[in-house]
């Protein structure tokens, strides 16, 4: 199967508030008030965690499936703890991303417990999000041609 390749454009509303295009979607970032935002939607850090749990969501559902049983539903609870001193200059001992993630899946299904455990292990295994965030990807950041106005 070849690549697919997936894309978002973006632009700054404010210093901490960014509007995100995803396909024919629009998604506010947005810093809590105590971090200089206005508090109208998630944080960068917040969605990180959010597509997560949603790309656990699919995957357990797909492989659920694929093994035969019913995922009835899936509650899923995920944490990261992180140190803003990096991310505001204080301090750059710690590194700015999570430290750990910590999730709980909580599927309602009538599988065993030995099905639930090769479900889980596959679910993780398979999801692009829990890979990237488990495994170095090659980022590479640089300047875009600057505006320049007349």
């Amino acid at each position: 199967m070849s690549d697919s390749t997936f894309r978002v454009k973006a632009v700054s509303a404010t210093a901490a508030k960014t509007i995100v295009k995803a396909r024919n979607f629009e998604i506010i970032v947005d810093e809590p008030e105590n971090l200089g935002g206005t508090n109208t939607a998630a944080n960068p850090v917040e969605y990180v965690l959010a597509a997560f749990a949603g790309c656990l969501n699919v995957m357990g559902h797909l492989i659920a499936g694929e093994m035969g049983f019913e995922l009835r539903g899936l509650k899923i609870d995920i944490s990261g703890n992180l140190n803003p001193a990096k991310l505001f200059g204080q301090s750059y001992e710690d590194r700015a991303g999570y430290k750990g993630i910590s999730v709980k899946l909580t599927p309602d299904c009538d599988a065993d417990e030995t099905t639930l455990n090769e479900w889980l292990q596959t679910v993780e295994n398979r999801c692009p999000v829990s890979d990237n965030l488990q495994n170095t990807t090659p980022v590479k950041v640089e300047i875009g041609k600057i505006a320049v106005k007349a």
